[in-house]
This record gives C-alpha cells, structure tokens and sequence, in this order.
C-alpha cells in the first residue's frame, strides 16, 4: 500500500492539466469585443468583467466550509461542469446578459478551485505531501503554459479564429470534468472529517511534515513565540476533536467558532501576521490586473488592426515566475530580520512596472512589463506561502490560506465598485492602471514604515543591552542611572 498515493495523485494532475489547458484564455478580451460577440469596450470593461469579481466573493467562503464538508471531490465535479458552462456560453450565447451570466458561472469555477489544491491533503498519507503537492501545482502551470502556446501558435501561424480556441477549450476541460468522476473519494477532510484520520497524520512528529507546513528553519526562528505546529494541539484543536468525535445538532456552528479561536491565535504572530497582510494586499492587486492587463493591451494595439501575441507573454511570465518560485528554494535569507523592506522594495518594483505599463504605450514595453510584474508577483507570492506555512500544521495552513484570499478578494471587490464598475466612477482602462500603480505605492510605503520602525525598535533595543552589559550594579550616587533606569534594567536583563 506503499504506492497507493500514486493514482490519486495521477488523476488529479490529469484534471488539473486539461482544467488549466485553455487555449482561448489569453485571448478573451479580443474574443468578446470582435465581431463573434461585437460587445463595446466600455461593456467588456465595466459591466462585464466586474461580474467575476462579485460572484467570486460571494461564493469564496461557503465554497471553502462546503469544500471540506462534501470532501473536496463533489466540488471538483462542480468545477468541470461550471467550466463546461462557461464555454459554451462563451461561443454561443448572445447579448450583455448572457455573457454577465457566463462571468457568474466562471466565478463558480474559480471559487471551487480551491478543492483541486485541498484534495491531495485528504487521500495521501502526510510523508507524501511535499510531492504531491509539488506535482498539483507544477501541472497547473504546465497546463497553462502549454494552453498559452498552443492558443498563440494556432492564431499566429494557422490564423485560426477565436471561436476555434474556445471550441479547443470546451473539449479540454470536459476531459477534465470527466476525469474528475474517476478520483477516489475521500474518507477524511481537514476539518469537519477529522475523525476518520489516523491520529498520528494529526499529532505526528515534525519531521513528517513536508517543509511548507513545518520547517525547522522557523522552528529555530526566534520571533516564533507561539507552538503552532502540528505536534502540540492547542486548547481550540482539542476541543475542535472532541466537538467532530461528539457530533450533535450544534456540532458545524461549534467547528466555526473552534475555527475562529485558531484563526485569532495564529494571527497573534507578528511574521505571520505581516506575510498575510502583503499576501492580501497583493493579490487583489493582481486579481485586478490579471483580469484588465489584455483590456489595456487591445486599447494600445487593437487586435483587430494587427497580429497579437498575448498567448506568448502569458507563457513566459508563467515560466519565468515558476522559474523564480524554484530558485527561491536555494536562497537562504533571513526573511524575519528584513521582511518589511523585502516586501517593500518589490511592491516598489512592481508598481513601477505597472506605471510603465499604463504611460508608454508601447505593446512591447506592455508586454515586457506586465512579465517583470507577473514573475515578480509569483516570486514574492512563493515566499509569502512557505513563511505562513512554515511553522503552521496542514488545517492552520488551509485556514489561513481561504481567510487570507477571501480578504483579498473582497478588497478587489471594494476597488472594483469603486474604480471599474458603470455604477461607481467607471473609469477608463488608462486611469485604472493609473490607479493600480499607485495602488502597489501604498502598500510599499505601508511597509516601508513598518520596516523602519521596526529598524529603530531594534537599535534602541541593542542600545539598552550595551548599557546593562556596562553596568555591573546600580550606583544611585552618581549620574550613571537613574532609579526607574535601574529598575527597568533589573527586570529586563
């Protein structure tokens, strides 16, 4: 039974490569202001796109305990046939209201994304989730490479129409909808099933985590002040065991609020605390680019004037940001002594990509811009998950990981009502990026000033050691000390 991981793991690479394999994405925005959709661009922009963002939302927090609930593979069901929807939606409905819905049932897929990346955590046993988790992930970006290509290779050399990539689209992820009926299901989740778990997956040793939920490197870490691991349950866990073992009618609202207890406490640590704010920070920003970057692309070169390369530019910041979320693994930094002004200096680097984007409108300088902040962003973002995971047991992972997206995404709902929406300013794409830009300067001068506090915290700190390391005792007769001064040296060495 050795080996017994292997299938799972299989099938669930194969769903994950054929759900990420879409040709057409890359090429959205062209699609739906062509003439197969003929929608303006203040529709695409501002009452369309913005449908995702909501649905997301709103879906984003049932969808992760429901997740956990129906034990991940129902969910993955429900991914595969939104998608399916999706697409064809895509190719044939008609009209500002059919294409609004089509944007609901992406936002579906997208919510229930998180099944795909939980799954794994639930059918192999705890020695092989550093490789299991390594395959899931590395095959979305596969997927998404070879979708990327393969959309770019067949408009550019084979002058294949849009329609046709979604056609492609459509076939790739029914294949991965399909596959998903054949993945064994579950008989444990990481919370409301944790009963049937074998006791040692929960309270194991250390050593049997992989390094994204315990490394030693943070166990060693002197600003972790609190035992978050897996092997000394907390008071909130126990309880949380004795609620899943007990059952009763009141037994979800108990886990909630035993869920809670957790959160809190693992939002007490400071490096834990400052890596989730950047993450949620960060990627709403993203979000937001991610979704408008072609929208500013067909406002520079409309594709309908000229041959677009979209397709090439989404595969090689993927490639590049996979390629620097690997090396990242060999660098060995003290990221607790330096994370404000780590965090700041590549805020400061992405939004002067952004800006750059938005202010030469150039395709090409577009292109290489939005690959410096892509790669940029999915290096940082690479980092930001091993230092959260790094001293937190699988089910605080996973807790931490839904609450900081959600707080993500609603942030890019706020931005979105505000920004893009027809009903708030609506403002065009070229202000937007403006906005983004300055977006990425706020949070690096909000780090920037935790840096430098935290720099003057430190030297006045150092500062009061070398003067009790000067003082054997406390003269009271001369200038040296004062009595409060000699008081607080006392208690604090």
């Amino acid at each position: 039974m050795a080996e017994a991981w292997v299938f799972p793991t299989f099938m669930l690479c194969l769903c994950g490569f054929f759900t990420n394999m879409r040709p057409s994405e890359p090429f959205i925005t062209a699609y739906l202001v062509g003439p197969d959709k003929n929608l303006t661009h203040k529709e695409v922009f501002n009452e369309i796109f913005p449908v995702w963002t909501y649905s997301y939302l709103a879906l984003l927090l049932p969808v992760f305990l429901v997740t956990d609930f129906l034990r991940y593979k129902p969910v993955i069901i429900l991914q595969g046939a939104s998608l399916i929807v999706t697409y064809l939606m895509l190719m044939y409905a008609q009209g500002l209201i059919a294409t609004q819905f089509m944007e609901f049932f992406y936002g579906v897929s997208t919510a229930t994304e998180i099944a795909y990346y939980s799954y794994i955590y639930s059918v192999v046993d705890s020695a092989q989730y550093q490789r299991g988790t390594s395959y899931c992930r590395s095959i979305t970006l596969v997927g998404y490479t070879v979708g990327s290509v393969t959309g770019q290779v067949l408009v550019s050399l084979a002058q294949v129409p849009l329609f046709y990539l979604n056609a492609i689209t459509l076939t790739s992820v029914t294949l991965a909808f399909v596959t998903s009926w054949f993945l064994p299901m579950p008989n444990k989740s990481l919370f409301f099933h944790q009963g049937c778990v074998d006791k040692k997956d929960l309270t194991g040793k250390a050593a049997k985590l992989p390094p994204r939920v315990l490394s030693r490197a943070a166990l060693e870490d002197p600003e972790s002040k609190i035992p978050l691991n897996a092997e000394e349950s907390p008071p909130a866990a126990q309880k949380l065991k004795a609620v899943q073992a007990g059952g009763g009618g009141g037994g979800f609202l108990e886990v909630l609020r035993m869920l809670w207890l957790d959160l809190l406490q693992c939002y007490s640590s400071w490096p834990l605390l400052c890596w989730s704010v950047w993450w949620a920070l960060s990627t709403c920003g993203y979000f937001q680019l991610i979704n408008y970057a072609q929208a500013l692309w067909e406002e520079v070169l409309p594709s309908q004037d000229s041959d677009i390369y979209n397709g090439c530019v989404e595969a090689i910041s993927t490639l590049l940001g996979a390629v620097a979320a690997f090396g990242v693994g060999y660098v060995k930094i003290p990221w607790e002594d330096w994370v404000e002004l780590v965090l700041c200096s590549f805020s400061v680097v992405i939004a002067v990509a952004v800006y750059i984007m938005d202010t030469v409108r150039n395709i090409w300088v577009c292109y290489v811009s939005y690959v410096v902040f892509r790669s940029t962003y999915m290096l940082l973002i690479t980092i930001a998950t091993y230092r959260i995971g790094a001293n937190l047991s699988m089910e605080r992972y996973a807790l931490v990981f839904g609450v900081n997206t959600f707080a993500a995404v609603a942030l890019q709902t706020l931005l979105t009502v505000i920004v893009v929406d027809s009903s708030g300013l609506g403002l065009d794409i070229f202000t937007q990026f403006l906005i983004y830009a300055s977006y990425f300067v706020m949070i690096a001068a909000v780090f920037l000033a935790a840096g430098l506090y935290k720099l003057v915290a430190r030297w006045r700190t150092s500062h009061i050691h070398e003067t009790v390391g000067g003082i054997t005792e406390c003269d009271f007769s001369g200038d040296q000390v004062s009595q409060n001064d000699c008081n607080y040296i006392t208690n604090t060495s």
